[in-house]
């Protein structure tokens, strides 16, 4: 089974990511490859084709913010070494919001981190919806608390995460950084662990 695009799970095993630092710079692409395949890469082209609609047409806002509220999930679980985030999925994305500099200045409480948790993430990936009267919009700040209703921003948010997934992956390429990479390791062990045995 492919964990990147023409990268299997047998492929990860060969790598010796003990004293190869070629291999580390391949393994930190494989994830890089892995995560703008199946993430960044198709919000990039939903964005695209949005910009290119009348505004009344513009409604990929949900599907936009859906992928990338996985991705914020995922990219924490590999920050963290988690396998996986059954039943700690709250913890992990409130984290995530908490530790991103990009996104904590937005979410200075945990009670704001839980509400966007519960209202956005859960919302939308379970109920096809807000749990709110916040409003998903393609400009402004990235999330905008109001009295008018709070509005968070997905090209913003989508930008940002970006943002944040190429700050981790730079700090993987630097071999001064053990203690992530060998969480990094752990994770993406367990994606070539799960796919040899699908």
């Amino acid at each position: 089974m492919e964990i990147a695009p023409d990268f299997t799970a047998a492929d990860w095993k060969t790598l010796d990511l003990h004293e190869n630092e070629q291999h580390w710079l391949q393994a930190v692409d494989v994830l890089k490859r892995r995560l703008y395949a199946r993430y960044i890469y198709p919000v990039d082209a939903l964005i695209e084709i949005e910009n290119s609609l009348e505004p009344k047409q513009m409604n990929f806002g949900f599907t936009i913010l859906a992928v990338d509220l996985l991705l914020m999930e995922t990219l924490q679980a590999f920050k963290e070494g988690l396998a996986d985030t059954n039943r700690k999925s709250q913890r992990v994305f409130m984290r995530f919001l908490r530790d991103s500099p990009r996104f904590s200045p937005f979410f200075s409480t945990p009670k704001q981190c839980n509400d966007f948790y519960i209202e956005f993430r859960c919302g939308i990936l379970h109920q096809a919806e807000i749990q709110s009267t916040a409003r998903v919009c393609s400009s402004g700040e990235l999330y905008d608390r109001c009295s008018e209703g709070d509005t968070v921003n997905y090209n913003a948010v989508h930008q940002s995460l970006k943002a944040d997934l190429e700050d981790y992956l730079e700090l993987l390429r630097d071999p001064h950084n053990s203690s992530q990479r060998a969480l990094f390791k752990k994770k993406m062990n367990a994606v070539a662990d799960k796919d040899v045995h699908c």
